[in-house]
């Protein structure tokens, strides 16, 4: 990924949990806020994981309707790609699983998008970095809460 935000946290749960509430998108509405939602198109057939996924957007004044194509890398690693967006053109992010020796794992997440509007690439990357601090703080909670 070219610019990119990223951003971490620590969550008390082991790293399979957590990847088991990343892998369930349908319920990302219920802790991912601004995302209306999910409905899985595809999945693999070894582990039954989302292969492709649309997203339905509502944040406020941005609202749109895309598709992500991901990459399952066992109970540590998950990428995506948009291979369709109304108003993304680019949408790439990776959560990366890092167990830490106790009952935490610290997720790493990077995000890059971009828009078909002009955007200047400042106010692109802040607009990055509040969704991915709010993605990790809504997965620690869920995670967390044993939802």
């Amino acid at each position: 990924m070219a610019d990119q935000t990223a951003s971490s946290i620590v969550i008390d749960a082991a790293a399979d949990r957590i990847m088991a509430v990343i892998a369930d998108l349908p319920a990302y509405p219920q802790w991912s806020d601004g995302i209306a939602s999910v409905t899985v198109l595809s999945v693999y057939e070894d582990d039954s994981r989302p292969a492709d996924a649309r997203f339905v957007l509502d944040s406020g004044a941005i609202k749109d309707t895309y598709e992500l194509e991901y990459d399952w890398d066992g109970d540590t690693k998950v990428t995506w790609t948009l291979t369709k967006g109304d108003m993304l053109t680019a949408m790439d992010g990776t959560y990366e699983l890092v167990p830490n020796g106790d009952s935490t794992t610290t997720v790493h997440y990077r995000l890059s998008v971009d828009v078909k509007i002009p955007m200047i690439g400042m106010i692109k990357r802040k607009a990055e970095k509040v969704i991915v601090d709010t993605a990790l703080k809504g997965l620690k909670k869920r995670v967390e809460s044993g939802a």
